[in-house]
Formats: C-alpha cells, structure tokens, sequence
C-alpha cells in the first residue's frame, strides 16, 4: 500500500493594500506579490525591475587587487598557471571560464579537477605535488579550496602559491595564501555577497581582462557565468541578476562552441534563454558528467572552438545524462520499494543504504524521495574503502548541517549546509546513526502541526492571464533562488476535462468564467481523480510544441472549492461567504454576522459600527482575499 504524505495546509497571502505599489507599470498580481517580497516603494519596485550600475568589484574584495596584480605578472611572463576547480557545474564551469581568459591573455592555463570516484571533493597534497613536479608555482581554485588545509599547506612546502575563489564556508583560522577572494570578505549589503564559485572567476576574468586592457578576451565568460550561477542554484539578487539579466538576452548567440552544442542537443531555439532553459535542459547535461565520467570532458567542452569537436563532445555529455536518469529512476524505484516494504508509520528520517547504489546520483534520489515523503532522506552507497557515503537532502526549516554536527561521534566525515549535506559512516554506525537522527526528526516533525504549508502570493483570475501579462512577469526574472516563480492561485474554477500523461503526470482543461486555460500536474501524487470545481495553485510557464507557443498553468496543489471558507485568528473561527458580487457575510463561532459591502476603491459599507474596529477590519480585508477578492 502506498504511504501517505503529508496533507497540504494553504496559507493564503497577508493583505497588501487594494492597489499596492500603485504608479509601477505591472499588473496588480505582480506589484502585488512584489509588495508581499519587502518592496514598499515605487522607486525599489523600479530598481528591482531595472537594477542600477554594479559599483567597482575591486573597492569590495580586499584581496582583489592581490591576486590581479600576481595574474597580470603570469600574463606577461606567460606562465604555467593550475585552474583547480570542483566536479560540479559551478566547479567546471568557474574552471573554462577562467582557462579561456587566460590563454587569451597569453598565460598557459591548464585544468585540475579532482575526479568525484578517485579523488573525492576538492583540492588535495597529491595534485598539489603533481602540479608542482610539472612546473606549476601559481594555483587559482575555483568553487573550492577554502578548507583544503593539508593542500595548503603542502603548497606552502613547495613555494607554490595559491590564489583561492571560493564560495563555502571560511574555516576559522582562513586559509594563509596570497590572496582570498570570498563573497564573505565583502561589506555585509555588498551586492556580491551571493556571488558562486563562476561568479567569483568571472569577476577575477573580467578585471584581469580590464587591467590587461584586451576586453575581447571574455567574450564568453558571461555565458559560462550564467550557466553556472543558475545550476548552482546561487541567489538571483545583486550582482548576479544584473549580470543574468544582460546575460541571458545573447546567451542563445553565444561564440563558444560547446555551449552551443550544449544548446543544439537540448533542442533550445534560436531564442533568448531563461533560467528554466538552463536549469533543466543545460545544466543537467553538464552535472552529469560531473556524477557518472570525468570532469575533463565538460572543460574540453566548454573550451573547444571546432563546433564539429564540439558536438562530438556534447553528445558524450547527452549520453551520460541518459545514464544518469537511467540510474536515477532505477535507484529511486528501488529505493520507495524499500520503504513501503517496511513497518508502518514512516520514521521521520528516511535512511536507506545499499552498496552497489552509484554515489553520484544519490543525491537526487533523496532530494525525490524528500520531496515526495516530506520528509528527511539520506541514501547510503559503498564508497569503497569499509565506508558508507551519503547523501541527505531535507525540506525547508530541517537544517542538515546542525543535525549531522549533532551526530558528529557516529560519523568519519561529514558537511554541508541546512538543506543538503554528505557524510561517511562505518556500517557497523548505521543503525545508532539512524536512531539519532530519527530523534532529531521527529521533534522537527512535531513542530510542523502534520502538515506541508502552501503559500500562494497572489490571486490570479483566468480573465488576467495573457500574453501582456507574461510579458511583464519577464520583466521580473531570472527567477531561481532568492526571487522565486511567483506562486498564483485562482479560486472556483471548473474542471472541463482530465487526463493521466505517461510519467505519472496530470493534464486539466479548465474555465473560470469565460475563459479556458490548460494545467499541468508534474508527477502527480493527488490521486487519480480530481472535483469538479477547485481551487488551485500554479505558476505560469510557457508550453513551446511543434512550433505553437501557449502559456500553461504549472499546478502545484489543488483542493475542492467551497464557498465558504473559515479563518482563524488568535484561536477564533470566523467563517466568510461572498452571498452576491461585492458582498461578504462575516460570522463568529457564536452565529453573530456582519453584512459588509465590499468596494473597490478602499472602501466598504456596514451597518453594524464594529466593522470599522481595526480587529474587524483586519478580518474583513483576509476575508476579500480568501474569497478572491484583492489579490
């Protein structure tokens, strides 16, 4: 019997005035939901939507001007110079960047990226003397390097110096090297503070090129930046959505070679991209590599100037993505077999283990189980050497990080952050491991009240949805981390058709009102039947087939529609109906009503004075939004 997951709780938006940030040149909905983000003036509003110029990177990195000044010397001198970067898309990507400008700039670049099944995660002493022995003194890491303390020090032995970017977390004491570039070394409202390992490369590229004075040689470090920054999932705010937003409009008329392939393959048009391109067509391919083969191949990749070399590479890169979400489907599968085999209630850490499991992918196997339990998920694989690694993904507000530390005596190693995290374990630690981290889980589960909360932003009626509307809701991307899609919902719509997609998908046709639209459910986990009338939430995304665009509704939760709904405040029920347009019924538990007519422009009539107590007030204006009447 399939278990079942936890219900969904819809928490609808707070009030924010009947026509907020009045004066912006966006539909209500998203001056709405702009308002609900923290933006309280026209002016924020406006710079959010066209972000002012990026003061200087130099006046915000102290170390900045160190590492240029070493750089300039390798250009000049035309020296061997190490990229060592991470096996992930940050990682490879923040190491072509840098190699492409560096041998544009007449250095001698070469890459090192530790291979994820030999090596293990980042910079060690064994590349450290390997580079030296062939005649490298200067090493620039990239998405890592910051905690490689024994690297380190092992290049201090051997007179190699180190210029490290990196983005994770600064040990106490920093690294002692020549320079440390670090978004955490910037003032704290810097807006370079979000900035990933690319991110960082791009900035030591594009002053380098500045310094140089040959600005052609990055004239693709911003389409390398933007594939990284966006698979990295790094906030989209400051410097980032500035560099995104000028990115992203020639990203699709990119001169490097592998990229294009990369673009080709994913079946991306000649078109300006958005993240979403990005983050499920591109990045994957290039993480995937990173889990299943060697880093090399997507540097090669993303270094190459023959397009015909290119594409050669970029289907090795395709080929290993089908691997990989071959391997994915087929861990995932056994792994829920796993647990719907076992006793019943679930516990509230999810730990499952088998060894011949692939550690590259276990990642996203437990971010799908995470998902689809609501719940903490760790999967065990055999790293090789008597040891167990794993991967552990948890929804929002269960922090990874502070619950591995709290079980730091079972574990050999371990790190992340409060979403994701990894350790190593001895077998024979597994089960007091679990135990532990059950405890942990479920006093986090408790704090939850059963439910999963939903959090829709804005009201969107089906009559406000067209193609004006996502025009403007373009203005207000890249969306990703730090500025999400904005979550609609729409109230009373009826259900005209229904369909099961292959893959476990949901298809609706649905009308509110006069108008139709089109929903789909990914991976649907709401059951076979749907009623007649709903309410639901959605975002709003663009169906591009066989030449047709049409924007679709992307539906995250439905539940039955009714027409009265009931709000609690300070432990009171108050339940509220809309009894003809404009007019609302408010009731207590004690069956007193107020009859209050609702108007557009601010105002509302009533007879009874207490409509006018700020209390009463209060609950009037939640009343006009849970019956679709504000946005």
């Amino acid at each position: 019997m399939p278990t079942a997951v936890l219900p969904q709780l819809w928490q609808l938006p707070r009030p924010a005035g009947r026509n907020p940030l009045s004066g912006v040149a966006l539909p209500i909905a998203l001056r709405a939901v702009l308002a609900r983000r923290g933006t309280e003036t026209v002016e924020s509003a406006e710079a959010w939507i066209q972000p002012p110029d990026l003061p200087p990177a130099d006046g915000h990195f102290p170390d900045l001007k160190i590492a240029l000044a070493r750089l300039v010397i390798a250009c000049e001198q035309q020296e061997r110079v190490a990229i060592c970067g991470d096996y992930d898309a940050d990682g490879m990507t923040s190491t072509a960047l840098l190699i492409r400008a560096l041998q544009a700039l007449q250095a001698q670049p070469i890459a090192a990226i530790p291979s994820r099944m030999d090596d293990g995660y980042g910079l060690n002493s064994r590349m450290v003397e390997e580079l030296h022995a062939d005649g490298v003194n200067l090493l620039v890491t990239v998405d890592n390097g910051v905690a490689a303390a024994e690297a380190l020090c092992t290049a201090r032995a051997l007179g190699v110096e180190v210029i490290i970017t990196d983005h994770h977390t600064i040990p106490d004491p920093p690294p002692q090297v020549l320079a440390l570039v670090h978004p955490a070394t910037t003032p704290e409202h810097s807006p370079y503070r979000g900035l990933a390992g690319v991110g960082l490369a791009f900035v030591l590229a594009r002053c380098l090129a500045e310094a140089l004075n040959q600005p052609d040689a990055i004239t693709s470090a911003r389409d390398l930046f933007c594939i990284g920054t966006i698979a990295d999932m790094a906030p989209l705010t400051g410097a980032n959505r500035v560099w995104l937003q000028e990115g992203l409009r020639s990203l699709h008329r990119t001169k490097c070679a592998g990229l294009k392939a990369l673009q080709q393959l994913s079946g991306l048009e000649e078109r300006p991209l958005r993240a979403d391109d990005i983050g499920f067509q591109i990045a994957p391919r290039i993480n995937a590599v990173g889990r299943l083969g060697e880093p090399r191949l997507v540097v090669d990749l993303l270094t190459e100037d023959n397009a015909d070399t290119a594409v050669q590479l970029a289907r090795q890169c395709d080929g290993l993505n089908r691997q990989r979400r071959e391997l994915c489907d087929a861990i995932e599968a056994e792994a829920t077999a796993l647990v719907e085999a076992d006793a019943q209630p679930l516990p509230p850490f999810l730990l499952l283990a088998q060894g011949h499991w692939h550690h590259g992918v276990i990642g996203i196997v437990a971010a799908r189980l995470m998902d689809h339990y609501q719940r903490p998920a760790a999967l065990l694989a055999a790293e090789g050497n008597g040891l167990m690694r794993a991967s552990v993904r948890a929804p929002e507000g269960f922090a990874v990080d502070q619950a591995l530390h709290a079980c730091a005596k079972h574990l050999e190693r371990f790190g992340g952050h409060p979403a994701a995290g990894g350790f190593t374990v001895k077998p024979e630690r597994v089960a007091a491991l679990h135990e532990q981290l059950n405890d942990v889980a479920a006093e986090w589960m408790t704090s939850r009240h059963q439910g999963v909360v939903l959090q829709p932003e804005a009201l969107l009626r089906f009559d406000q949805i067209d193609r004006g509307l996502w025009s403007s809701l373009q203005k207000l991307e890249p969306f990703g981390i730090g500025n999400p899609t904005p979550l609609f919902w729409a109230r009373d719509c009826e259900v005209i058709d229904q369909r099961q997609l292959r893959g476990g998908h949901l298809r609706l046709r649905l009308r509110q009102g006069e108008t139709l639209h089109d929903g789909i459910a990914w991976r649907w986990k709401g059951g076979a039947s749907t009623p007649e009338r709903i309410d639901l939430a959605f975002r709003l995304s663009l169906n591009r087939w066989q030449g047709e665009e049409r924007l679709q509704l992307e539906i995250q939760a439905i539940r039955a529609h009714h027409p009265t709904i009931v709000l609690q405040r300070h432990g009171q029920e108050y339940q509220c109906e809309q009894v003809k347009p404009g007019t609302i019924v408010l009731a207590n538990a004690s069956g007193q009503k107020l009859v209050i007519d609702y108007r557009d422009d601010g105002l509302h009539q009533c007879d009874d004075n207490r409509a006018s107590h700020p209390y009463v007030a209060a609950l009037i204006e939640e009343a006009a939004i849970g019956l679709g009447l504000q946005p």
